[in-house]
């Protein structure tokens, strides 16, 4: 497991507004941290719900096709062609 990491953020007019919106008694969040931790969750399942869809186009391209066309291929140079290039 990694080290906590601290971070300092600044917001302000809207942004700051909307944030201030969504915590406290007003909000859905108690503080700032539970909000932001809660958008990194949100952020990490919306990439991980993009990396599944393209596998699952890649793997239903592949059957689609004549077993006959089939050709061997490794994991490394697969998951090379089908992830983002950001996703390293």
């Amino acid at each position: 497991m990694s080290k906590p990491m601290t971070l300092n953020v600044r917001v302000t007019g809207p942004l700051s507004d909307f944030v201030a919106a969504n915590v406290g008694d007003s909000g859905a969040y108690e503080n700032v941290s539970e909000y932001v931790r809660d958008l990194i969750r949100r952020d990490m399942a919306e990439r991980e719900a993009e990396n599944f869809a393209r596998l699952r186009a890649e793997l239903q391209q592949a059957f689609s096709h004549a077993d006959e066309s089939f050709v061997r291929t490794d994991v490394d140079a697969f998951f090379k062609k089908v992830r983002p290039k950001s996703a390293g």
